[in-house]
């Protein structure tokens, strides 16, 4: 009898040891497509309804509307990647004469209004002063200790944009592959999350899609109003690269950083050419540019998901703080299933009758 219990234990530590060893080696075999993955099923599950829209107009088909949202995603993807790219190259062609042409003339004396800047003011005016006074060999002296860090920046910019290109085609063939099998894979993971834990599971799925989908809608729309309202004060005081500045901002404010950021630079190049009025009215424009975060945003998560806005908002910027990008998403999702599991727990845990 004691032979037979030490067999079942020895088999069942066994049974669990190699379960352990291919769940290891499942997650090590896809590490690398982990990001592209990840970013896959948030674009997929972001677009579905799209998706679903689109096959209705095609008269069901599914394949026609897999491939005009592969275009979509193409023309969102590629189109503003080739763009920046391109805005860098042309920059970076013509900045060498720029370059030459500053470090001969020099800087010249500082401007009257930098010595009134607070705290910093007049230590900035000081330093200026002492390095116009030394003429274009003190500009060169200046310049040159930031020369290595701006060269070992570039080519780590460079060595990333490969890298950069493959996980968008990587992307793209595995949101191809979700919406030509979205159903099929939403019902293993309903199936799974059943049996790992019942309704209360599949709940937590359903509410994590929610939350990709809620988040998806409320940082990227915010982002494109906030960084499509910025470009065209930029353009319109003409402010040179405003398309590239305008892609930055909308980087920044997926990166809840806001286009302010991108603004504020452009106000002070204003100012520093001597165009005080266009520097007014871009700074006059840029105030609710800057807050229009804070109305839209939070309109849009709370259409699609019923949780608490703290715990969106906590979510995102912790994702991101602690996932980077794909952290915007995989934060709230993280922090939507701890909550609802939670809920439930502490749910089923009160009694039924009042004492």
């Amino acid at each position: 009898m004691q032979s037979e219990s030490s067999t079942d234990i020895t088999r069942i530590v066994l049974f669990v040891l190699v379960i352990g060893v291919l769940l290891v080696g499942s997650a090590w075999t896809l590490l690398p497509f982990l990001n592209g993955l990840m970013w896959a099923t948030t674009i997929a599950l972001a677009t579905w309804p799209a998706l679903l829209r689109v096959e209705r107009l095609a008269g069901g088909r599914r394949s026609v509307a897999v491939a005009i949202m592969t275009l979509l995603i193409l023309a969102v993807f590629v189109i503003p990647f080739a763009l920046a790219i391109g805005a860098l190259l042309q920059a970076a062609e013509g900045s060498p004469s720029v370059i030459n042409t500053f470090l001969a003339k020099g800087i010249g004396p500082p401007p009257e209004w930098i010595a009134g800047i607070p705290l910093v003011g007049h230590k900035l005016a000081s330093r200026w002063q002492t390095i116009s006074a030394g003429g274009p060999e003190a500009l060169v002296a200046f310049v040159e200790p930031y020369a290595l860090s701006a060269a070992t920046w570039a080519i780590a910019a460079t060595g990333g944009l490969g890298k950069t290109l493959v996980l968008i085609l990587l992307t793209v063939v595995l949101v191809i592959i979700f919406y030509s099998q979205g159903e099929a894979a939403a019902a293993g993971v309903l199936a799974f999350a059943h049996r790992l834990g019942g309704q209360s599971a599949e709940r937590t799925v359903h509410l994590a899609g929610q939350a990709i989908r809620s988040v998806a809608l409320g940082v990227v729309v915010t982002a494109l109003i906030q960084s499509v309202l910025a470009g065209i004060g930029l353009w319109l005081c003409g402010i040179p690269y405003a398309g590239l500045l305008t892609a930055i901002a909308f980087i920044l404010g997926v990166a809840q950083l806001g286009p302010f950021l991108v603004l504020a630079p452009a106000i002070g190049w204003l100012f520093w050419i001597g165009h005080p009025w266009s520097a007014t009215a871009l700074l006059v424009w840029s105030v609710p540019v800057g807050v229009l975060d804070n109305v839209i945003r939070p309109f849009f998560i709370r259409r699609g998901v019923q949780l608490p806005m703290l715990l969106i908002i906590a979510g995102v910027i912790g994702g991101l703080i602690s996932f980077g990008m794909i952290g915007l998403f995989v934060g709230p999702v993280i922090l939507a299933a701890t909550y609802t599991l939670a809920k439930d727990w502490v749910t089923r845990g009160r009694p039924t009758t009042a004492p």
